[in-house]
Parts: C-alpha cells; sequence; structure tokens
C-alpha cells in the first residue's frame, strides 16, 4: 500500500485555514487525478463548497471532539475513503505534536505542516495566549501571515516565528490576497565601514545575520555585550551576547554568536565589553553546520547597560 500523504493545517479560528485549503484544491488545482480528503476539526465562518469539492474528487469528513481524533479515527477515514492526500483543518486549541507523534497511522506520512496567522490579531495573542501560539508554529514548514498591510512589523513577526522555529519559512499576504515580497528595510546601514549596533538593534541584526548572512560576510560590526565565557570555555572563543525578550518574561534568552579572539581567557565571564568584529560564515561545531562566527578587532570594557534585555520590538 502507497503512503498517504499528509498536510496538516494550523492556526486559530479564523486565521484563514479554510480558505488556504480552499485555494490550494480548488483554484490552484493541487491533487488533480488523485482522491483527496479533508478533515475539518473546527466550524469557522468560512464554509465548504461540497458540490465544488466533489468535482475536485475531494471527500469532507467533520470531527468536534479532540478525544475522536485519534488513530482509529484516521484509519476508519483511509479505509472509508481511500485518499491519496489527506488535508487536515486542525483546531487552534488542540495539541500540534499530538498529531505527528501519536495520532497518524503508519500508512500516512506528514508531508507539509502550514500555519496561518491573522497578521491584525498576532500581537494580542502572543501576550495573551502565547504558549498555544507558539505550540502551533513549533512544527510548521511554512507560516502565512495573512490580512498584512504596510503597518504590519514584519521584522517583529518574523523574529517572534524564528526564535521558536528557525526552519520555518514566512510568507505575509496582503487583504487582496496577493503575496508581499518587499522586504522590511533594517535601522542600520550596511554600506557603514563599522556597523553600529544598537541595543534597540540587537534583536533584528542576530535574526537578520541567521537568515542573510551573505549580507553580512567580510562586513565589520560593533555592539555592546554581555560574555559568556565559562572556564569549561576553550581557548581562543568565547561568545558575546544579550539577554533578549521576544514577547514576556517567559521568552527570556541569551542570543550571541560564536567569536574568536587570542587573549579570551582574559575576558572575565558574565563581563561587558565593546565589541567590533568582522563577521565570517563557516562551519561551527556549535552551531552544528555553517554560521556567523565573528573574528574580534577590538575589545573594550564596558559598563553594565541601565537596562539589560533587549528586544525585539
Amino acid at each position: 500500500m502507497e503512503t498517504i500523504a499528509v498536510y496538516l493545517f494550523t492556526g486559530f479560528m479564523d486565521s484563514g485555514k479554510t480558505s488556504l485549503i480552499k485555494e490550494t484544491l480548488v483554484e490552484n488545482g493541487f491533487g488533480i487525478g488523485n482522491k483527496n480528503l479533508i478533515i475539518v476539526c473546527e466550524d469557522g465562518e468560512e464554509e465548504y463548497d461540497e458540490e465544488a469539492l466533489s468535482k475536485m474528487n475531494t471527500d469532507l469528513v467533520f470531527v468536534e471532539e479532540e478525544e475522536d481524533f485519534n488513530t482509529e479515527f484516521i484509519e476508519t477515514c483511509v479505509k472509508d475513503h481511500k485518499p491519496d492526500n489527506i488535508f487536515i483543518e486542525y483546531n487552534g486549541t488542540w495539541e500540534v505534536a499530538s498529531v505527528i507523534e501519536d495520532v497518524l497511522p503508519k500508512s500516512c506520512e506528514l508531508v507539509q505542516v502550514l500555519t496561518t496567522v491573522d497578521s491584525t490579531t498576532f500581537n494580542t495573542y502572543l501576550t495573551n495566549m502565547r504558549a498555544i501560539m507558539m505550540e502551533q508554529m513549533f512544527l510548521s514548514d511554512v507560516v502565512i501571515f495573512n490580512r498584512s498591510d504596510e503597518n504590519t512589523p514584519k521584522m517583529k513577526f518574523r523574529t517572534a516565528v524564528k526564535t521558536n522555529n528557525r526552519k520555518a519559512q514566512i510568507v505575509y499576504e496582503k487583504k487582496d490576497g496577493t503575496i508581499d515580497e518587499e522586504p522590511e528595510p533594517l535601522p542600520y546601514d550596511l554600506s557603514q565601514d563599522v556597523i553600529e549596533i544598537s541595543d534597540m538593534n540587537y534583536g533584528i541584526w542576530f535574526m537578520d545575520c541567521q537568515d542573510n548572512p551573505k549580507n553580512y560576510v567580510g562586513k565589520t560590526v560593533s555592539f555592546l555585550a554581555l560574555v559568556y565565557n565559562p572556564d569549561k570555555m576553550k581557548s581562543g572563543v568565547f561568545v558575546p551576547g544579550r539577554f533578549a525578550m521576544t514577547c514576556c518574561v517567559d521568552d527570556i534568552q541569551f542570543i550571541g554568536f560564536k567569536a574568536k579572539y587570542n587573549d579570551s581567557k582574559k575576558i572575565p565571564h558574565k563581563s561587558w565589553v565593546y565589541v567590533t568584529a568582522e563577521i565570517k560564515h563557516e562551519f561551527a561545531i556549535e552551531y552544528k553546520g555553517k554560521g556567523p562566527v565573528l573574528y574580534v578587532k577590538d575589545l573594550k570594557p564596558a559598563e553594565k547597560p541601565e537596562d539589560e534585555l533587549v528586544y525585539f520590538n
């Protein structure tokens, strides 16, 4: 028996999951020539046109309770409908990880996880329901911020996603359904001989340097940093970084890049320094692959700032 491809659509109610599935199947003709099954786990304002779906050789099944969404249920769906592809419109309040770990039978293979987010309510959900929101995105391959406009804080949204899921592709969709491919301008000038990274811009630089490493190779940056350099650290390297907060106190984490410096053992652990360094993109065991590595040109002691945290907004 051939493996059944499963596409999981996550997101809160009315975030655009139904529209995305309809667009994928009906408008883009995905799955033509195959038998498709849509499993709907919540009822939103948007509805499916069952007549249109039948023309696409697509069946529709509903499940209301989380406890009913289990392996036996999926196996019954497979037996009754014999699909080649399964599209799951998941309930925004149900645990996502359980689908992958416990629910899908061996006959099914999860091909892609897509998360839809309403740009106009994302900040509110981050503040009030952050754990659920982040859990939805943690396993996503693609996060789609729909209903975006010129006021959408792309950098903040991207940072919120990337700090929890580095592999996720992020798409911004305008209110008219077109894709917004205009990048948000950086708050510093990459053409400067020495790029001064302020506390305010540290988080943005950290994320963009990882996402677009080619833009930074050979560039020199200068910033205020807290030193991570415990006794176990090998000679010649340390990590200058900052404690950053994405959204709330529970989000605080230390973020920094590996730095090479011959006199690293002379730098006290947890001290404050001004670092001036050239950025290279190279393999590092700490990254388990390639990433930004700082080659220190100058290092000076510094005073602890009034606010030790940096932010992403």
